[in-house]
């Protein structure tokens, strides 16, 4: 891979997507308001120990009450697309059955209000609240009878806000939804089997991949969709040969085995084997890979974090799973591996954040490249920011420096893929405000807007625009040209 250096980097394109993203369970609150009816984590928070001091969305940042306010900052901005998600409950409080208008209404004026300011909508079906519903009768996600009732909801958002939207994300983070909750039981419904790891995983494959399908069959004009993959691209830790197959190991399993899917509708024929060999293959029925393969996307819709680095991991005395920092205790994470196959490491060339997450700009260069050259399709960059512990001073400043840093460095590493002629549509940081960061609570602050609330009270939650607020302005009005 040639990290080309080039003497004048191009222009973003003039329709280039600038804009920021959140998640439904992290920004609505109104958990139970309007028929809303219950999703997975709104059982899950509550589970004694099983979140940062037992932090839950019942409230979040309040969203569903504040939207208009949210959108005002947005606007004031000059934010170019929001992506936010829609909740499944909240449309159908039972997954499925009755359809509740009260919830489709919410959508409707937050989509109208974007774009009464010219901001545009990228709504993802999916951002891991399966209603609880779905889960109590037949297992969520392990069951088949999920395509049905996911596509059965995804066609009634097409139909309804078709007209207005035309960016459309179908499944968030696949990879860590199913990794969490099934591979190393973090999230709900907290299960540790790779089995029904990979079972779970192929289910969602397939209603991945119908919804697309149906998707088509509607004809929305100039829309488009894409699911969004969670890359962490791996580099080896040295030269030596079985590090770089460590490397390709886990490439191959952690991140081939969406991507090839999505793009191809086949799964890495390496991975696979093993799999097969390890007893632990998902079951794939008739008709499946011939609908996998049907439903091209039309773009690879990527969230950005960090990189990883890996080395040869023994099959004997090898290095197995381990829990990551969700605490903020810097340097409190361990390395994790699959024996035989890879371990990670730490790259002495990269920082690291509180949380223990690589901070590596140039490995979104990286990512974007490898994206381009394995499968040519655009990409949509839906979320990279920085989790960090930010302070509100006296006078109502935050000070996010480091933020505005890691942001910067990012967009350029964009700007030179751009130049190397990689397709990105558009860059929508992680977060617009703060936000509940899931099992981190609410001190793992992303937002370029802070909000005031922590984990155990709500205090006003009062929005205060961040010194990256006004970096990010920057950045929009000059398409680019100015991000010192």
């Amino acid at each position: 891979m040639i990290g080309m250096e080039h003497i004048q980097l191009k222009d973003f394109p003039t329709d280039f997507l600038w804009g920021s993203a959140s998640a439904a369970y992290q920004v609505e609150g109104a958990w139970n308001v309007d028929g809303k009816g219950k999703s997975v984590w709104d059982v899950y928070a509550k589970v004694p120990g099983a979140t940062f001091q037992d932090t839950n969305g019942d409230v979040a940042v309040d969203h569903y009450h504040r939207y208009k306010e949210d959108v005002k900052l947005m606007a004031e901005q000059g934010l170019k697309a929001y992506r936010f998600s829609i909740a499944w409950s909240r449309v159908l409080p039972n997954g499925t059955g009755e359809i509740n208008e009260a919830g489709l209404e919410f959508y409707d004026r937050l989509i109208d209000e974007l774009l009464s300011y010219q901001i545009t909508p990228v709504v993802t079906l999916y951002h891991w609240d399966i209603p609880q519903t779905l889960m109590e009768r037949y297992g969520g996600w392990e069951s088949r009878e999920v395509i049905e009732d996911f596509n059965n909801y995804a066609v009634i958002l097409f139909k309804r806000y078709g007209d207005r939207v035309k960016h459309w994300v179908t499944l968030n983070e696949q990879n860590v939804f199913v990794g969490q909750g099934y591979k190393t039981g973090t999230h709900p419904p907290a299960v540790r089997d790779e089995k029904r790891f990979y079972e779970v995983n192929h289910i969602a494959n397939v209603a991945n991949a119908k919804v697309i399908q149906s998707f088509r069959a509607l004809s929305i004009e100039d829309a488009l969709i894409g699911p969004s993959f969670a890359y962490t691209p791996v580099y080896p830790k040295s030269p030596n040969p079985k590090d770089i197959l460590a490397a390709e190991n886990a490439e191959e399993l952690l991140s081939h085995f969406w991507m090839d899917v999505y793009a191809w509708g086949e799964y890495p024929r390496v991975a696979m084997n093993y799999l097969i060999k390890e007893g632990i293959a998902p079951t794939i029925l008739p008709g499946d890979l011939e609908l996998l393969k049907a439903a091209t996307p039309d773009f690879m819709g990527l969230n950005y974090y960090q990189t990883a680095t890996v080395e040869y991991n023994p099959l004997n005395g090898g290095v197995g799973e381990a829990k990551p920092n969700f605490t903020g205790k810097k340097g409190s994470s361990k390395d994790s591996g699959i024996p035989g196959l890879f371990k990670t490491t730490a790259n002495p060339f990269t920082e690291t954040t509180d949380w223990d997450w690589t901070i590596d700009p140039e490995g979104l260069h990286v990512v974007l490249r490898r994206i381009e050259n394995r499968y040519q399709l655009p990409i949509l960059i839906t979320e990279n920011g920085l989790g960090a512990f930010d302070k509100l001073e006296s006078d109502d400043t935050i000070n996010d420096e480091y933020r505005i840093d890691y942001l910067k460095r990012h967009v350029k590493a964009i700007q030179e893929a751009i130049t190397d002629g990689v397709t990105v549509l558009g860059y929508c940081t992680w977060s617009y405000t703060d936000l509940l960061s899931w099992l981190n609570g609410y001190q793992k602050r992303y937002g370029m807007v802070f909000v005031d609330r922590d984990e155990h009270d709500e205090k006003t939650l009062r929005r205060i625009p961040k010194k990256s607020y006004y970096w990010y302005q920057g950045v929009i009005a000059s398409n680019g040209k100015q991000i010192e």
